[in-house]
């Protein structure tokens, strides 16, 4: 027989109301109580009917995290971090994927506003005035993406970028391009403002393009194209499409050309030649995305941008240009 609030209120010696109020309202019930409450209903096996306590705090105890392209290895540990800091809030998290639609970002979120306490939104595509009035509806937190007012996680991808131009440069290269991502990408839009921000460089954009593998197979020609001895790629799957696209029009990377790739990702660590890279903290991104959604959906007053250093990784798709 499974066991109930009654049983728990027993054990503990307490009227049922604090042993309900343990769970949806604890700020109501003396510390100690409360611990020996929780202490007894972990060693009865309770678990509180969340539907219920839906019904009492109006509270459904889940969040939404919604991401352009799940099939993206960036995206993964980002989730994994954030359902694990959820679940030590005794939150749920619902994944959703809006295969790079920001029609389809709209209508999730508004499927979503019903079922979640608050949503975290991943890169997304939708228009600064579209995501303002959906917030009116629901908490948001955005992750790499800036909209004035709204909380915010970045990961730096500015001062990555410098830092990949910079050993770009540092080996001889002198004419980069930089091939970007989605158009109205904020992580595109950062790496271009901080690549032409660097002097004694000759830096040419390439792109919009898809932030796929077939997105840096079909970027190669331009590259090949534009010059460029050294080229930053909007992500890793950009930049190992990329590699391949060169190979197959005779251009080897790094004898010829120098790749260097964003995120961090497995893929990049086992492809040949080895992808040098700017590394993404994700797994940082997602823990503290939730504590500012959760914030926000106590106190509705989370504000805020914090921001998280990212770092160059040099390996093998790199070098020195060719004189």
């Amino acid at each position: 027989m499974a066991v109930t609030i009654r049983d728990v209120a027993r054990a503990s010696g307490v009227h049922v109301s604090t042993v309900s109020r343990s769970f949806s309202a604890p700020h109501l019930v003396n510390p100690e109580t409360r611990t020996r409450v929780l202490a007894v209903a972990e060693d009865l096996g309770y678990r509180p009917n969340r539907a219920a306590r839906a019904l009492t705090t109006g509270r459904t105890h889940n969040l939404g995290l919604i991401v352009a392209d799940i099939a993206n290895p960036f995206f993964p540990p980002l989730i994994k971090a954030a359902q694990a800091q959820a679940r030590l809030r005794d939150y749920h998290v619902f994944v959703a994927d809006t295969d790079e639609d920001p029609k389809a970002e709209e209508d999730l979120i508004q499927t979503l506003t019903k079922q979640v306490d608050g949503v975290l939104l991943c890169s997304p595509r939708l228009t600064n005035r579209t995501i303002e009035r959906l917030r009116e509806e629901i908490p948001f937190v955005l992750v790499n993406r800036r909209v004035k007012g709204m909380p915010t996680v970045l990961m730096d991808v500015g001062r990555g970028a410098r830092l990949a131009v910079e050993h770009l440069t540092e080996l001889g290269h002198r004419r980069l391009a930089v091939v970007t991502g989605p158009s109205g990408s904020w992580t595109s839009k950062e790496m271009q403002e901080a690549a032409a921000a660097m002097n004694e460089v000759d830096v040419v954009f390439l792109g919009p393009n898809p932030p796929t593998v077939a997105g840096g197979l079909a970027a190669a020609a331009d590259v090949v194209a534009s010059g460029a001895t050294g080229v930053l790629a909007y992500n890793d799957l950009v930049a190992i499409g990329l590699i391949e696209g060169l190979a197959e029009r005779g251009v080897e990377v790094p004898r010829d050309v120098s790749v260097i790739g964003v995120d961090d990702i497995v893929a990049g660590r086992l492809s040949r030649p080895k992808l040098t890279t700017i590394a993404m903290p994700t797994a940082a991104a997602g823990r503290i995305a939730v504590d500012m959604l959760l914030q926000s959906v106590d106190a509705e007053a989370a504000t805020g941008v914090t921001m998280l250093e990212t770092t160059l990784i040099v390996r093998e798709s790199t070098g020195e240009a060719r004189t």
